[in-house]
């Protein structure tokens, strides 16, 4: 499949990139926590504290199979702890061209050191936290990556503009085709 899937740790971008990424590509874009959300009717903290961390990820492997099966081409913007699961990896590559929008520890703990929604980070040191789950993470966001992005201080237009270029040097855009970015007022 030719979907864009896009991984990273928790406050890259990727659901912000998804959606921007989606007018410029005119594309339709998937958050796999928005569906699980969704398909659960309770927010993501709210099945961490219901069904724990295993249960939430089972439902991201469902989520991913689900996807899969409806052929649709999109962009998929991911949890930060999707890819850790092997048969979650093999899924993504299935999905299509995975986009690793790689963040440093103290770039994320600024973006995301303010939100209450974020159950990992419910602890008394969420920046050593960050660390220690970004130290785990890395290589395997790296393995599972066929393009990676660094986000830390740049703009929304410099991290599009990559993608968009590494994407048609792989292959997966033609190198010919214009792309205008619309608003969502637009579109």
């Amino acid at each position: 499949m030719n979907n864009i899937v896009l991984i990273g740790f928790m406050g890259c971008g990727k659901s912000t990139v998804g959606i921007r990424l989606s007018y410029k590509l005119r594309r339709s874009v998937e958050d796999t926590d928005k569906f699980i959300e969704k398909k659960e009717g309770r927010s993501i903290s709210r099945i961490f504290s219901e069904d724990g961390e295993a249960g939430f990820r089972e439902m991201e492997t469902a989520c991913l199979r689900e996807l899969l099966r409806s052929g649709e081409e999109r962009i998929l913007a991911t949890g930060g702890g999707l890819p850790m699961r092997m048969e979650n990896r093999e899924l993504l590559k299935q999905l299509g061209c995975v986009v690793y929008l790689r963040i440093s520890p103290e770039c994320a703990y600024e973006r995301v050191k303010n939100d209450q929604e974020r159950p990992l980070l419910q602890c008394g040191d969420p920046l050593a936290r960050i660390r220690a789950l970004l130290d785990q993470r890395e290589p395997v966001y790296r393995e599972c990556a066929d393009i990676i992005v660094d986000v830390d201080g740049r703009d929304m237009e410099e991290i599009l503009e990559e993608i968009v270029e590494k994407l048609r040097e792989n292959g997966r855009l033609p190198k010919e085709e214009s792309l205008k970015e619309e608003s969502p007022e637009e579109a």
